[in-house]
């Protein structure tokens, strides 16, 4: 099999890898808004949400990240999933100190990589996509 046929199958596995991730970070949202909302206060200097900002902020992130999976308006949604795990990943910096302690954020790294690579990618990734460039 040559690379024009394994390059947008694992575009595709990566993709649908982020979406877990993703719809998991979503779905605390709805099944347990007092964890985001400290989520945001403790990671984004965002206090005080009460329940409907943040159902409001997972109904938007629900939205994208189907749009995501679904490959449709590929340079805007992987480019929101990008932005929005870029944001997760830096706004954790201060578990990167105590690295032993924290051992769960490194997964951040190599998920942003993905992420990225999904976004410089997305024209190859084809496979199960609306837009098919």
């Amino acid at each position: 099999m040559n690379s024009d046929r394994r390059i947008p199958v694992v575009l595709l596995l990566l993709r649908m890898s982020v979406f877990l991730v993703m719809l998991m970070w979503t779905l605390d949202k709805f099944v347990n808004p007092d964890h985001a909302a400290a989520i945001f206060q403790n990671f984004y200097l965002i206090g005080g949400l009460s329940n409907v900002p943040i159902y409001i902020i997972g109904g938007i992130q629900l939205i994208i990240i189907l749009g995501f999976v679904a490959g449709f308006q590929k340079r805007w949604t992987y480019l929101l999933v990008l932005f929005f795990h870029s944001v997760s990943t830096f706004s954790s910096f201060r578990q990167y100190f105590a690295p032993f302690e924290n051992l769960l954020f490194f997964a951040a790294w190599p998920m942003l990589a993905v992420c990225f690579a999904l976004y410089y990618l997305r024209d190859l990734d084809i496979i199960w996509t609306f837009d098919k460039n």
